[in-house]
């Protein structure tokens, strides 16, 4: 029997795109329901409490609107608000976004991981945690890199402005022995070449979206929540309009897809 209630999927902005292009990819044959908190983005910069008030108002509508299940495409709002999300959604299987990506990088064979996210994300040193609870010996070196969300945002990837501030930040001494990295933000999927550019082949960059929709697939096979509509819906909420987020909605989803401003 199918279960045709659509999957939710919710971020501060255009990067939980990422993961929402992931799971029409993996399913094609779900409902989605996107909310990009446009209004209140970064997320990065925010208080714990100020982030948590978000995240339990957008959960709460995705419930209202039937979702099977939710995936908070942001780290921040995992680090920072990942319990409180979860209470919000009650029954609603929820998924995150960073203990699928540790316990997949945990168990491969590397050695010194460098994490890259915004400053919230980096001060609850979720990463760190989450990895070293499954394999100890390894070491995680993190840092926050600010500026990489608002130049995503304002649609200035692939630019010479985004190219010298990866490569700015990447430079930095600390991230001198890494052998791997992980974009820790939602947003950075849509930088990753530019990041594997600025390393020049010599560290891996883990594909964070894809092991992502992996853990969901799993977890609704687990619980009989898989389903199949011919014929999709993909429905885009954000709480302000930003030309950059219909842009990116329509070049991942196509023109027919159904974006509507809403205010929580």
């Amino acid at each position: 029997m199918n279960d045709n209630r659509p999957i939710g999927v919710f971020d501060s902005g255009v990067g939980g795109l990422t993961v929402a292009k992931e799971i029409k990819r993996l399913l094609p044959n779900e409902n989605i329901i996107y909310f990009g908190d446009t209004k209140h983005l970064p997320y990065g910069d925010k208080s714990k409490e100020t982030i948590t008030k978000f995240c339990k108002k957008i959960t709460k509508f995705l419930v209202k609107e039937d979702c099977k299940a939710i995936v908070i495409a942001c780290n921040t709002a995992t680090a920072n608000s990942f319990e409180e999300i979860k209470e919000a959604a009650g029954d609603v299987l929820v998924i995150d976004v960073i203990s699928p990506v540790a316990k997949k990088v945990a168990y491969e064979l590397n050695q010194n991981i460098g994490v890259i996210a915004t400053k919230a994300t980096v001060n609850s040193h979720a990463y760190k945690k989450y990895i070293k609870k499954y394999n100890r010996h390894l070491k995680v070196i993190e840092m926050a890199t600010p500026l990489l969300v608002p130049i995503i945002e304002e649609g200035f990837k692939n630019t010479s402005i985004s190219k010298s501030t990866i490569e700015t930040y990447l430079a930095h001494k600390k991230f001198e022995n890494i052998d791997t990295i992980i974009l820790g933000c939602t947003h950075y999927p849509l930088i990753e070449k530019e990041v594997q550019a600025a390393f020049q082949g010599r560290v891996k960059v883990i594909d964070s979206p894809l092991i992502v929709v992996n853990e969901l697939i799993h977890q609704m096979q687990k619980n009989n929540l898989m389903g199949f509509t011919e014929e999709p819906d993909y429905h885009f909420y954000f709480s302000d309009y930003t030309e950059n987020f219909a842009k990116l909605a329509k070049q991942f989803f196509g023109k027919s897809i159904v974006l509507e401003l809403k205010r929580l």
